[in-house]
């Protein structure tokens, strides 16, 4: 099974920086795009930033300019660089890749990929 595990994530007054990491791990064969969504209480899933694997990038209009999508194909990891936190950046953050896995008690891959999801964490902007 493939797991994304999330961290880097706690409480950083407004201005200040964080940078959060996504790690998957499980037998994966490759990695398509990865990406950050956030969900703020009372508020619908939106997509932060993405990342291909040719390293294409798309951000949120919210967060161009201040946050920085990155990954190391070789660790299987995503980060995101986030500067000038706004208290409205408060969330929780979540990991997404698409990825394609072997089958089971095989060496073969599938011939289709999947979207994972890492379990959160949590980004709070106060002073």
């Amino acid at each position: 099974q493939v797991q994304l595990v999330e961290s880097g994530g706690g409480l950083v007054q407004p201005g200040g920086s964080l940078r959060l990491s996504c790690a998957a791990s499980g037998r994966i064969f490759s990695i398509n795009a990865m990406g950050w969504y956030r969900q703020a209480p009372g508020k619908e899933r939106e997509l932060v930033a993405t990342i291909a694997n040719g390293a294409s990038r798309r951000y949120a209009d919210s967060v161009k300019g201040r946050f920085t999508i990155s990954r190391d194909n070789a660790k299987n990891t995503v980060y995101l660089q986030m500067n000038t936190l706004k208290p409205e950046d408060t969330a929780i953050y979540y990991c997404n890749a698409n990825i394609r896995t072997y089958y089971s008690g095989s060496d073969y891959p599938k011939d289709y990929a999947m979207d994972y999801w890492g379990k959160g964490t949590l980004v709070t902007v106060s002073s």
